[in-house]
């Protein structure tokens, strides 16, 4: 009896693992998207995460929201300097996520400044 519980507790950690290694290391997606960054906050009241969003179009009804993680500082900083510009961001799309890495399932792994179609100067 005693052998066949650890074989079971075994078995859920090890289920376990393999289940939080996939989520951890495997994308679902990468891609690139445009538009004008209308917002990034850092909330949470506990965890706190960074947040944002991207306009992708004329009216509201076109909006990419986004997670940022912790470790990528330069990414942040860069997104602050950035604010209300037109850019191009590259994300990676998770199966799933976890609390401490923020709501959305997809991370902005790289940020660059674009010229907005929208206004020609």
């Amino acid at each position: 009896m005693k052998k066949f519980l650890v074989l079971i507790i075994a078995l859920i950690t090890i289920g376990n693992l393999i289940y939080f290694a996939f989520i951890y290391y495997v994308p679902v997606s990468d891609g690139i998207r445009s538009g004008e960054l209308i917002r990034l906050s850092h909330k949470g009241i506990i965890i706190k995460t960074w947040e944002g969003e991207l306009s992708q179009g004329v009216s509201g009804s076109q909006i990419f929201k986004f997670s940022i993680l912790d470790s990528n500082k330069e990414v942040i900083e860069s997104m602050k300097n950035l604010q209300g510009h037109y850019v191009k961001l590259t994300y990676v799309e998770k199966y799933r996520t976890f609390v401490w890495w923020g709501e959305t399932r997809f991370f902005i792994t790289s940020i660059q400044k674009e010229k907005s179609p929208f206004n020609p100067k």
